[in-house]
């Protein structure tokens, strides 16, 4: 599992730096000011969670929490849905606003995986006290 969470942290990083990139570059003349306003919180959360990614996997190690494996999945549907939603709508220049549903699903699931990475943590935390 650990190196799956490394992978996704590279790749959703990689794509971040590249959105943030393009919208800093290539769209900034060709999107309305909301509509790039929109594709840069994409861009930021993108990244936010490429490295809770990495985080979880350099927390993880070897271990086969489940919860650290529920937080990684939760905040790689997150940048799907989230991000991905907000990257589409801002690149149809606003006029896709039937993804704009979608957008707070995602957000829920960044929520769900870090509920799971502070659980994780208490979990860890709780078995690593001795018994008296």
């Amino acid at each position: 599992m650990q190196q799956m969470m490394i992978f996704l942290a590279g790749v959703n990083g990689l794509i971040a730096v590249a959105a943030g990139a393009f919208g800093a570059h290539g769209l900034r003349a060709k999107l309305t000011h909301e509509a790039l306003v929109v594709f840069e919180t994409a861009a930021r959360y993108h990244m936010y969670h490429a490295l809770a990614l990495a985080a979880l996997a350099g927390l993880a190690g070897n271990a086969s929490s489940r919860l650290f494996h529920a937080s990684a999945v939760s905040f790689q549907c997150g940048i799907i849905l989230f991000c991905g939603s907000l990257y589409a709508m801002a690149l149809s220049r606003m006029e896709w606003k039937w993804l704009g549903p979608i957008t707070p699903i995602g957000g829920l699931f960044f929520l769900i995986g870090w509920l799971c990475f502070a659980l994780a943590g208490v979990s860890r935390a709780a078995n690593a006290i001795p018994p008296a």
